[in-house]
């Protein structure tokens, strides 16, 4: 990376006005003063909830698909999508669900698994595309749930061309993300431990709800201890519809919802995450991850296929995946990356499983009409959930993306960082993401996870274990909420929460 010949050429700063270095991955087809003017007028704020508003229901514009009553409800290729799109969809779909193998192999197209990893493909994480969850129980394990790790630092190139970037280095032995599996002759790094304490939380109307903190533990240290100064952040794989549509949203856009310095006094500071791409050699805004930590779709799943299974990519070629040069035996062992494919995964490969990544659909939304979930909604705008989960943007008009091109969306969130709190806090900075700081996640389906993932596990780390236990969990720039929901009168909060499963 030639960072200090970028330093000189620009300055991408918290204002982030090279626009079009924001959206450098898009073909785009900038918006007319009267799109501009419609695009403004449609996202509006709701100021009445007698009824849904116009187009609600389509949670994804035309991409929408219809709910479905099974598992497969995250699985569905966008709903405009073309019939030879479509194809290419299956094949990406294909390669997602591919079960990766250690080489050497007879299985010449599928070897190069590890040495060390957290699954063997990537639907053994996102499970029917859905939220991953914490270990429950001896019978269970952590294959949907992974470490972060990596230790403070006083210098980086980063910090010097990227304002406000916090250095960070990759924990000595064992890198930046921790594996729990490995292949015969290698030791895994660690066995996931939690513990949990019980928390009380007395609510309005004589409730009580009971929350669960966790203490995480790296045991069976595989290749010696852990740096003294080690962070640990435990991440479930979040659910993958809609991801295409986020990408597809304008960075300036997402920019003028940013507030800082908290200038209009509402106790809301979203700022936005700035990352170094791999893919495009510069900073960019940062779209995907808990933390916001990667800037678009192919990035995150190449980073996934290195740091979850080990496979090398044109992004991220080490055929070793996440070994560091104290593991020598696993960057010794035998992998899969041939004279013929020159990557365990090349280019096409990693384009069709961002197709399919890009394409997972939206299920539309129910009961829109339902006036106990309108009043849900009342009662969500009221007490100022939108402050973040910013109810709907218009993608950009793109030349080569129709299924995501200038689509009215409904994701509920801002796409940018908030401080949530010391209850939340992982304590580990993610480029400009300090350790209490976590992006929005978009709401989008959320009423579906149970149908889809069997269980109803929420937030990063997957403690909340309903939709009440997660807005619980809310401190920092959302406690005014928290508390707001904590005194309200019980019907309304059932009625919040009725309106997030509609989601």
């Amino acid at each position: 990376m030639k960072l200090s010949l970028f330093c000189m050429s620009i300055c991408f700063c918290t204002s982030l006005s090279a626009q079009e270095l924001a959206d450098i991955h898009l073909q785009v087809v900038p918006r007319t003063d009267d799109e501009a003017a419609r695009v403004s007028a449609v996202t509006a704020l709701a100021t009445s909830f007698h009824a849904a508003q116009p187009f609600e229901a389509n949670s994804a514009g035309a991409a929408t698909v219809r709910a479905m009553t099974n598992a497969n409800a995250f699985s569905q290729p966008s709903g405009n999508i073309s019939f030879e799109d479509e194809l290419t969809f299956k094949v990406g779909n294909g390669m997602f669900r591919k079960l990766w193998v250690s080489s050497p192999s007879s299985t010449l197209a599928s070897d190069g698994l590890g040495p060390l990893y957290n699954a063997r493909s990537c639907q053994r994480c996102h499970v029917k595309d859905g939220r991953g969850h914490p270990p429950e129980g001896l019978q269970d394990n952590a294959i949907s749930m992974l470490l972060k790790v990596s230790v403070p630092t006083d210098t980086s190139e980063l910090a010097q061309v990227i304002e406000g970037y916090i250095a960070t280095l990759p924990e000595p032995t064992y890198g930046t993300q921790m594996q729990d599996f490995s292949l015969a002759g290698h030791p895994a790094e660690y066995t996931l431990q939690i513990d949990y304490e019980e928390i009380e939380v007395p609510l309005s109307g004589n409730e009580t709800a009971y929350l669960r903190r966790p203490v995480y533990t790296a045991t069976d240290l595989g290749y010696g201890p852990l740096h003294p100064d080690a962070v640990l952040s435990p991440r479930v794989a979040p659910q993958m519809i809609g991801l295409g549509l986020l990408e597809a949203i304008p960075a300036a856009n997402i920019l003028a919802l940013a507030d800082p310095e908290d200038a209009n006094g509402d106790g809301i500071s979203g700022r936005p995450n700035i990352v170094w791409s791999a893919e495009f050699a510069q900073p960019m805004l940062g779209r995907f991850g808990l933390k916001a930590g990667s800037p678009t779709v192919r990035e995150q799943s190449a980073a996934a296929f290195a740091g979850d299974i080990g496979i090398s990519t044109p992004l991220f070629p080490a055929a070793w995946g996440e070994c560091t040069e104290a593991q020598p035996d696993c960057r010794a062992a035998p992998h899969g990356d041939g004279d013929e494919r020159g990557f365990e995964i090349d280019a096409e490969g990693l384009d069709l499983v961002t197709f399919y990544s890009r394409n997972l659909a939206v299920p539309a939304r129910r009961n829109v009409d339902d006036p106990f979930v309108l009043r849900g909604k009342e009662v969500f705008y009221t007490i100022g959930c939108t402050s973040c989960h910013q109810p709907s943007f218009v993608t950009h008009r793109l030349v080569d993306q129709p299924e995501q091109s200038f689509q009215l969306i409904w994701p509920y969130t801002d796409m940018l960082l908030h401080d949530m709190g010391p209850g939340l806090a992982d304590n580990r900075p993610e480029a400009r993401a300090s350790g209490s700081e976590w992006r929005t996640p978009p709401l989008w389906g959320i009423g579906l996870t149970e149908q889809v993932s069997g269980h109803t596990y929420f937030l990063h780390d997957g403690r909340a274990r309903s939709l009440l236990e997660a807005v619980l969990w809310h401190g920092g720039e959302a406690q005014a909420q928290r508390d707001a929901v904590m005194s309200m009168p019980p019907q309304d909060r059932e009625a919040l929460l009725t309106y997030l499963e509609s989601l």
